[in-house]
């Protein structure tokens, strides 16, 4: 919207250009209100009914709402996968896990570090004055290490799936089967009391399952955006957790009911 159109709405400029922001604020949207208008969405983002509408087919096509007249509702707990690039929210908080897992690393040995964007801040702060193994699933994290001439990096191989730079497959799984790490930071896309952990990609869930497999300890780093939901391919129990790191913003509820299930939990 240009400043003369913002002056005569007397609305601000809410325009959201990226497909990944428009589909994670409709699904808001419907998590908050039980519908979603498209009208009233296009109206508040600033781009044109057609764009919603096809926003709206893509969420559908992922089974993620369904479409109704005039917008959508709701299938489920929603979800929603945007590319690895583009997770920037709740920047802070992840921030104070991968700064909490540090605590647990390994003075020497092998570490598993899963994708996601709250393990990709664990690398970023990982230090370089130990010797150590470190595995991962993704490209990105492996490069960002590249500069510790004490640590020794591996990547599993595999296909590269373009949302998360994951690699998967079977190149992964083979190397996995081969490898015992003395602890692997985890990943995931949602967590749920009944449901366990789960993420979008049935593939990169096989892979998850086979890290936990491979791991002697294993700490799932989950900011509390991710509690409360469920994803499409379930890859973990919590008990197969041996520690959850989230931050203080998680629900008192949620955090309760973890702890009663037997999940060792740390907030920082």
């Amino acid at each position: 919207m240009t400043p003369a159109a913002e002056q005569a709405t007397g609305r601000p400029d809410t325009r959201i250009p990226y497909a990944d922001q428009r589909r994670e604020f409709i699904l808001a949207t419907l998590r908050s209100n039980g519908r979603a208008d498209a009208a009233a969405i296009a109206l508040e983002l600033g781009v044109t009914n057609e764009t919603v509408r096809k926003d709206l087919v893509a969420l559908e096509q992922l089974g993620l709402l369904r479409r109704v007249h005039g917008g959508a509702i709701p299938v489920g707990r929603l979800t929603y996968e945007p590319p690895l690039a583009a997770r920037t929210a709740l920047s802070e908080e992840k921030a104070r896990i991968a700064r909490a897992a540090l605590q647990h690393l390994p003075g020497n040995g092998s570490v598993l570090i899963d994708g996601g964007s709250t393990t990709a801040k664990l690398a970023e702060i990982l230090p370089r004055d130990r010797t150590l193994r470190i595995y991962t699933n993704t490209l990105s994290i492996a490069i960002a290490l590249m500069d510790a001439p004490l640590l020794t990096v591996y990547t599993l191989g595999g296909r590269i799936r373009p949302v998360t730079y994951a690699e998967v497959d079977d190149w992964a799984a083979r190397a996995l089967a081969d490898i015992n790490v003395d602890i692997a930071f985890l990943g995931t896309t949602a967590v749920s009391l009944d449901r366990g952990l789960t993420t979008q990609d049935a593939a990169e869930a096989a892979v998850k399952r086979l890290m936990h497999a491979s791991a002697r300890r294993r700490i799932l780093l989950a900011d509390h955006s991710k509690f409360g939901k469920v994803s499409n391919c379930k890859h973990a129990d919590l008990a197969d957790v041996d520690l959850l790191i989230t931050d203080s913003g998680i629900d008192p509820q949620m955090l309760a009911s973890l702890r009663s299930a037997g999940l060792q939990v740390e907030t920082a």
